[in-house]
């Protein structure tokens, strides 16, 4: 299978650094029905933010509003999925080095069976770029 890349929208915020604040999050967003293609969190200034990408982005939104959730305004992510080797992401590296676009982050995991799964992230004055040059659907 060939790698594919798509954009897709994220929410993130900033909630305390403290166990058990993803699980209370995530369980609280499943409870409303919302399911998320990607979800991470890393530490930031003595907080935490946790960013958000859902399959269904109104979904989200309605569930974060009824949740108190103060959540960013959306924003753009790109999501690669593909066969799982050797390099596997070296690829679309390469190809916006070549564009002169620079990656702002990237998390990729190695999915099972043979697969990869990876979100990564862009200036905002790059998307439109990048998605041309990833011809990201």
């Amino acid at each position: 299978m060939a790698t594919t890349v798509r954009k897709s929208a994220y929410f993130s915020m900033k909630t305390p650094n403290r166990a058990g604040q993803g699980a209370r999050l995530l369980s609280a967003l499943a409870a409303h029905g919302v399911n998320l293609l990607a979800f991470t969190g890393f530490p930031s200034a003595g907080r935490a933010q946790v960013d958000f990408i859902p399959y269904d982005v109104s979904k989200f939104a309605t569930a974060a509003r009824k949740l108190g959730m103060k959540v960013s305004k959306r924003k753009a992510v790109f999501l690669a999925q593909g066969t799982d080797k050797a390099g596997a992401c070296a690829g679309i590296c390469s190809k916006l080095a070549k564009a002169g676009i620079n990656m702002v982050a990237m998390d990729a995991v190695a999915a099972g069976k043979g697969r990869f799964g990876a979100i990564f992230w862009v200036r905002p004055r790059d998307v439109a770029r990048a998605s041309r040059v990833l011809r990201a659907r």
